[in-house]
């Protein structure tokens, strides 16, 4: 059993999910993610596939983009471009969420560093580093590489599900 922290900070037993499980939910998730690129459409998520999401967004975006996601944290007074409002990112897309695009715009490691730095933190480099993958290049990327994707995953479909 492990401890998980839930969204009032108390701490619920669990069980441990494993290698395999881990895997499954991966697998999941990228299939759903392959889905909305070839379909145009998201398959809905169960709420329990959506907390992790949260936590994550909790962690690492709200303090920007505030707790609903429309770009106003308390840091976002202090940044010179502010924060994008993410409950329109469908709106003004004509309706259609631009799964790849926020995927990618959360990921950063896809950006051309010679055009400049983007306005959001490079959270696929942090993600790699979380990951705890061991070993030398180019294998430690490579170990961390279905992580790092899970995670930039279960936050593209939390913003989804802020879409208004």
């Amino acid at each position: 059993m492990i401890d998980k922290i839930n969204y009032s900070g108390q701490s619920k037993a669990m069980e441990d999910t494993g290698p395999a499980a881990l895997c499954n939910r991966i697998l999941k998730l990228l299939a759903a993610a392959g889905a909305a690129v070839l379909f145009g459409s998201m398959p809905v998520l169960a709420q329990n596939d959506l907390d992790a999401g949260l936590n994550e967004f909790r962690k690492s975006c709200m303090a920007c983009h505030g707790e609903g996601g429309k770009g106003d944290g308390q840091m976002a007074q202090y940044l010179t471009i502010k924060p994008t409002d993410l409950t329109g990112l469908s709106k003004k897309n004509n309706g259609q969420y631009p799964f790849l695009q926020i995927f990618q715009t959360i990921d950063g490691r896809a950006v051309v560093k010679a055009h400049g730095a983007g306005p959001m933190p490079i959270w696929g480099d942090r993600y790699i580093v979380a990951s705890g993958a061991a070993g030398a290049e180019p294998y430690k990327t490579y170990s961390a590489e279905p992580f790092v994707r899970a995670r930039i995953l279960e936050l593209t479909y939390y913003i989804q599900s802020l879409q208004k």
